[in-house]
């Protein structure tokens, strides 16, 4: 089956796409593809996404690209650097939207954001309310 993606570009050099590293995002999934010869996937779920940075250089802003860091609770790939991509900022855009998108289509969030602690001090609360 194939794959359809909302983004996809290559790392570039002096602007130009000319790396055999290439990366893509689908509707749940951001991957990374290194390689000629040899090849190396990495791929990260979006609902695993924990946080996105950007970083240009002066260097990068001259030819219009920049550094996109994803943190992710991902365990073989806790941190997937994209070097060099065009337009940063609107392809940080793109995958935080697509990532809350994923979160909410999994219910991830408010899974990740009651702690143990939390569902106790609620359970409290409402044996409280109960007398």
């Amino acid at each position: 089956m194939e794959q359809t993606y909302l983004w996809s570009d290559r790392k570039r050099f002096m602007g130009m796409p000319l790396s055999f590293t290439r990366y893509a995002l689908s509707e749940d999934r951001l991957f990374m593809s290194q390689g000629f010869l040899n090849l190396k996937d990495e791929e990260v779920l979006l609902y695993r996404v924990r946080d996105v940075t950007t970083s240009r250089s002066l260097w990068q802003r001259m030819f219009g690209v920049g550094t996109v860091t994803v943190m992710s609770s991902d365990k073989t790939q806790p941190t997937l650097v994209l070097k060099n991509v065009k337009d940063p900022m609107a392809f940080k855009e793109l995958l935080h939207k697509q990532v809350e998108i994923m979160k909410d289509k999994r219910r991830a969030r408010l899974a990740g954001m009651i702690t143990p602690v939390d569902a106790l001090e609620s359970m409290d609360d409402r044996e409280g309310q109960e007398d």
